[in-house]
């Protein structure tokens, strides 16, 4: 059984409510996180009223095959990068249509180790997606916490970033 701290768990009941509030549905696209976020989610009870699927993506196959995402951009860019984490995000919601309004995915470097130098351990990239809205993303510098607390604080962020577009103004 999946047990979380008292901020996690916060948020995901946040973001449940939110979405039922609003008739929302969601879906995640996880990488680093490998299913923690739809985890934290599916704690709570009600979930599934919001949460549609996940998918656990963590091979360039996976991501190019499940979601869409061009197999080209993930060795250009590397799997970990703004331009990924946004496609993740679209091609999940894309591949949900037309059960899901919202996405989240998620892409990083847990560590120990950093991939390169440009890509140090605890480098994240996110990104939400709402039906009719613009994608956000945000990068996090974690640093090198151990894999456990960087996909934990990813797992927040992922959360945090679905909770303002579950709450966001519809056009």
């Amino acid at each position: 059984m999946l047990t979380l701290d008292t901020q996690t768990g916060e948020l995901a009941r946040a973001v449940i409510d939110a979405c039922k509030s609003r008739g929302l549905r969601l879906v995640t696209a996880e990488s680093l996180t490998a299913g923690l976020i739809a985890g934290a989610l599916t704690t709570i009870p009600g979930s599934s009223d919001v949460v549609d699927r996940a998918f656990v993506v963590y091979s360039y196959a996976a991501k190019a095959q499940m979601l869409g995402v061009p197999y080209d951009l993930v060795r250009s860019c590397c799997a970990v990068s703004e331009a990924v984490a946004r496609a993740m995000a679209e091609g999940a919601l894309a591949r949900s249509y037309p059960e899901a309004q919202l996405s989240v995915a998620v892409t990083g470097v847990a560590g120990p180790g950093d991939l390169d130098a440009a890509r140090p351990a605890g480098l994240v990239h996110l990104a939400a997606a709402r039906r009719g809205a613009a994608t956000l993303h945000r990068e996090q510098r974690f640093g090198p916490l151990g894999r456990a607390e960087v996909r934990a604080q990813t797992v927040r962020v992922a959360l945090e970033l679905l909770l303002e577009l579950a709450c966001a103004r519809a056009d």
